[in-house]
């Protein structure tokens, strides 16, 4: 004869060959899909990202790190605006000219387009020197124009020194820079800018009339 007490139901314990549900806290079973988005919180996210970020920073400083030199230096071709220039003008136009590779024209200007007969023109051209200075040419018969003015404006003379069989007086301009600077008639030949005295110099010499 058999108990009259309730059927009793058998329970699955550890070891008994029945299996178990994963748990998260007593008696919650978890589904593995919410455990996988539980786990792709912020933290993980940042931890994944970290690596590519380092890489994108790398490739960028490289990419300066080549640009830093004279790759990054956008150079030009001055021979059109002198050529412009000595058509216009009523003066031998003259320009620097057979100088070293490293020296780079970074700018070349002229007002000439504008000049109808008679009128002055000036000629600017800019260098950016082997040094990584700044140096500026021109050449002007007009006393006003403002390149001209830049230079000799308020300059202090510092003495006369002659390069390539020329005479060029030295002075530094209102800005601090020294200059060299030729006048003959109403002309006015100037070298100035950031560079030293010797780049300066090189470029003074260097200085002759246009041939075309």
């Amino acid at each position: 004869m058999t108990d009259g007490g309730p059927t009793s139901q058998r329970l699955h314990t550890p070891g008994d060959g029945g299996a178990s549900e994963p748990t998260d806290g007593p008696g919650r079973p978890v589904a593995p899909p919410v455990d996988r988005v539980a786990r792709f919180n912020a933290g993980n996210m940042v931890r994944s990202l970290l690596p590519l970020v380092v890489i994108c920073l790398l490739v960028v400083a490289w990419t300066t790190f080549r640009q830093s030199g004279d790759e990054g230096v956008r150079t030009v071709d001055p021979a059109t605006t002198i050529q412009l220039a000595s058509a216009r003008a009523g003066y031998e136009v003259l320009a620097p000219a057979g100088l070293p590779g490293d020296y780079l024209v970074t700018s070349a200007r002229t007002d000439a387009g504008n000049a109808g007969e008679g009128d002055p023109v000036t000629l600017e051209i800019g260098y950016l020197t082997p040094s990584s200075e700044y140096a500026g040419f021109v050449v002007s018969d007009d006393p006003s124009a403002g390149a001209v003015v830049a230079v000799v404006g308020g300059a202090r003379d510092e003495g006369v020194v002659e390069i390539a069989g020329q005479q060029w007086r030295r002075v530094t301009t209102e800005r601090e820079e020294a200059a060299l600077v030729r006048e003959d008639g109403g002309l006015t030949v100037a070298v100035t800018g950031t560079a030293s005295d010797e780049e300066l110099e090189t470029i003074a010499a260097a200085v002759e009339p246009y041939s075309g």
